[in-house]
């Protein structure tokens, strides 16, 4: 019988983090139904044409305009239209929740980030090793983890497909999520425009962060099936309250 026991740090951070992300899913949702659209370049909006729209509100394919009118009378000026239609808006509260919840997130993740990189965390137990990264090796992990195949072992111990995953999330996706975040806000872009070179903009900023969030929640939901497949229980209470057994297997 093998005893696994996270750090308290690394509890503490997954309660906090687990919980903003929450608030941002939701807040997050909120934001999108009052402007389902997503647009690539420096802004967009309603009267501007769209990579596409997403069917999540009232919002979606509204088409409740006055004829749109323009500002100038010359070519290329901006135009203008006053709506017939009683929108779905709730961007106000969600934008406040959003930002609150990020800074949560923000300021746990680097806590976290810190701590995994000055105890060592990072490249005992989740930075792949050189040899491990062989497509046979993920082959084999991929096909382990569809037969609840797990690894006996004295402390937590992660497949080759979750070190690869956590890694891309922590050092690639959660940073994206976050500088498209900053890239959104005309306070952060102005003292630091370099952002919007970055991102190719304001609009491609906020259409980045929606797909990077999508991959960030795409992870998430395979994390919980993971963790219900290996067993709920004892995971849940590993990673809250204490430590759990977990019998050896022979080689």
């Amino acid at each position: 019988m093998a005893q696994l026991q996270h750090r308290r740090w690394v509890k503490g951070a997954h309660f906090i983090i687990t919980l903003s992300f929450v608030a941002l899913l939701f807040s997050g949702y909120v934001i999108l139904m009052s402007h389902p659209r997503l647009y690539w370049g420096q802004a967009g909006n309603d009267l501007t044409p769209a990579l596409f729209e997403l069917p999540i509100s009232r919002n979606y394919h509204h088409n409740g305009w006055d004829k749109s009118m323009p500002f100038y009378h010359q070519a290329g000026s901006p135009v203008s239209a006053a709506r017939t239609y009683d929108i779905f808006n709730q961007n106000s509260w969600g934008r406040s929740t959003h930002f609150l919840a990020a800074w949560f997130l923000v300021i746990t993740g680097v806590v976290y980030l810190l701590a995994g990189v000055f105890t060592g965390h990072f490249w005992r137990n989740l930075l792949p090793r050189l040899k491990e990264l062989r497509p046979g090796l993920y082959w084999r992990d991929f096909k382990a983890h569809f037969r609840k195949q797990t690894p006996a072992g004295s402390g937590p111990k992660y497949g080759l497909l979750q070190k690869t995953s956590y890694v891309l999330v922590i050092f690639v996706v959660l940073p994206v999520i976050v500088l498209t975040g900053l890239t959104m806000s005309p306070a952060i872009t102005a003292a630091h425009p370099v952002l919007l070179d970055m991102f190719f903009g304001e609009a491609s900023a906020r259409t980045i962060h929606f797909f990077a969030s999508a991959l960030l929640l795409l992870f998430v939901i395979v994390h919980v099936v993971m963790v219900v497949r290996s067993g709920f229980k004892q995971n849940i209470i590993a990673i809250t309250i204490g430590k759990y057994h977990e019998r050896k297997t022979a080689d």
